[in-house]
């Protein structure tokens, strides 16, 4: 299927690595110029490379977006583009002993992409057209008992995405979300290699993932999505073909609520 987004372009935060990674490559090979984002300068030049080694065309924009004037810098090096996946987002500890890291994870989880969004939005309407994503968690359903304040800022991007829609209404600009269950990336691959074997479970992947999307993590593919994988379902998210999606908040967890 062509998804009709040849030629446009876009930026997904804290794409240098994981899940952003493949988001960005996914998007690449559907035509898309893609600016893949890091924080420190270096991080997002091998993932620039692998897109354009496969034919498709990457820029890094390598920026601390929570610096005093990271924004200014990222709308000065990127003026406009047709689709953002705020992606970039992580637990930083919160807990309910201390009050400590709570603003930190609404800071990284919600106000960083609504800052982001703030910055390219005009171009958007200008041009009548956009897609806004944003990235959520299966951790809105199923929330662990760590890092609530994470879990929590989170879950107010359904209503944030939803006023977003309303705000864009009639523009030809779309605002969603998804939320991603558990990603093989390298990191995650890593730590269920290791838990599988404290648990004398065989540590190959096919052995490991059987485990971890059975019993570990359960869901009902009894598989594990990869970064592509996610990528995939972002890109149709972008696509000129789901022009009649907005405002919503959608699972891509292969299921594991109802596990």
């Amino acid at each position: 299927m062509d998804l009709g987004i040849s030629g446009k372009s876009a930026l997904v935060t804290g794409s240098y690595r994981g899940t952003g990674a493949g988001i960005a490559a996914c998007l690449a090979d559907e035509g898309v110029k893609v600016w893949v984002h890091s924080f420190e300068h270096g991080d997002a030049e091998k993932i620039v490379e692998q897109i354009n080694e496969s034919g498709g065309e990457a820029e890094p924009l390598e920026v601390d977006l929570f610096a005093d004037e990271g924004i200014d810098v990222m709308r000065s090096e990127v003026n406009h583009v047709d689709i953002l996946v705020n992606n970039f987002g992580k637990p930083a500890g919160s807990s309910w002993q201390s009050i400590d890291n709570w603003d930190l994870e609404w800071e990284q989880n919600v106000l960083l992409g609504v800052k982001v969004t703030q910055a390219l939005i005009g171009g958007m309407r200008a041009q009548e057209w956009g897609r806004i994503i944003f990235v959520g968690t299966v951790g809105v359903d199923q929330p662990r008992n760590h890092s609530p304040g994470y879990y929590g800022a989170k879950a107010s991007l359904h209503a944030i995405v939803r006023t977003l829609a309303m705000e864009l209404k009639g523009t030809g600009v779309t605002a969603n979300m998804f939320n991603p269950g558990m990603i093989a990336t390298e990191e995650v691959k890593a730590m269920l290699t290791k838990a599988a074997e404290k648990r004398s479970i065989p540590t190959d992947w096919e052995s490991v993932e059987n485990w971890a999307s059975n019993e570990y993590f359960p869901n009902l593919t009894s598989r594990i999505a990869t970064p592509e994988d996610i990528g995939r379902v972002v890109s149709f998210l972008a696509s000129e073909h789901s022009w009649y999606i907005n405002g919503a908040s959608i699972a891509v967890d292969g299921g594991s609520v109802d596990a």
